[in-house]
């Protein structure tokens, strides 16, 4: 009686075992079959792309002016056009420009050389000293006496003069605007000749702004010459803000 009882435990742990084994293959499948991927269509789509512009009047100029010198030695050289760019920042400043709007932007000191004909080793015969001077104002129609005033008290050469807007963020904004338009059109285009409609935007992105450089202006001037001139017109004009946007739209073809 005890090895027959001993027996149905053994069997009936068997059973259960074996069920269990064969239970499991049917589990495995159904998570695997909740876990696959459900494949969605693809929305037809449309990418376009804009461009928008806007103007903007600059309220700010630039100036840089280099102050240049030359003398037998270094020190020499240097003396002379500290003397000469302390006097063009004076004439500056007595414009109305505040102190925090001149500085100087390089400075640098270089031997001049000559080279013998016999071409030997060449010789130092002076220095050059170059003192670049920057002024901002925030009034444009300051920039004709702003050149006028540093040539005056000893600038010889103007590097540049720039003007750009403190602030673009109004007509960066009207640009955008416009280059959405612009792809818009051109999306709903699209979507008319592939013989369908323009849905729902999708994504945008946008680039920008630009805003192309000023032409560079340059000239040198002795003292002299500048006594005799008139004054230096300057016009600022308009600059250009330039945006880019790229969008994908819906596209909902015809029936």
């Amino acid at each position: 009686m005890k090895m027959r009882t001993h027996n149905r435990r053994l069997l009936a742990l068997l059973v259960g075992s074996t069920a269990c084994v064969v239970a499991a293959p049917g589990a495995a499948g159904a998570q695997a079959q909740s876990t696959q991927a459900v494949v969605v269509p693809a929305v037809p789509a449309l990418v376009t792309s804009g461009q928008g512009e806007a103007k903007v009047a600059p309220d700010r100029a630039s100036l840089l002016v280099n102050v240049q010198t030359r003398g037998a030695t270094a020190a020499a050289g240097a003396a002379e056009n500290a003397q000469k760019t302390r006097a063009v920042l004076d004439a500056l400043g007595k414009l109305g420009l505040p102190r925090e709007q001149l500085g100087t932007e390089g400075y640098s000191v270089t031997p001049e050389l000559r080279y013998d004909k016999d071409g030997g080793s060449p010789r130092v015969t002076g220095y050059v000293v170059t003192n670049t001077v920057r002024a901002e104002t925030h009034r444009v129609e300051q920039a004709g006496a702003m050149i006028d005033a540093a040539l005056g008290a000893g600038a010889n050469m103007i590097n540049s003069l720039s003007f750009y807007a403190a602030s673009i963020d109004a007509p960066r904004r009207e640009a955008i605007g416009a280059a959405v338009a612009s792809a818009r059109a051109d999306a709903e285009a699209m979507a008319r000749a592939a013989g369908g409609t323009l849905g729902s935007l999708l994504e945008m992105s946008t680039q920008g702004p630009t805003i192309p450089p000023r032409p560079m202006y340059g000239m040198a001037m002795g003292r002299g010459q500048i006594a005799q001139a008139e004054p230096t017109p300057v016009n600022p004009g308009l600059q250009t803000v330039t945006v880019f946007v790229t969008a994908r739209w819906q596209f909902v073809p015809g029936r």
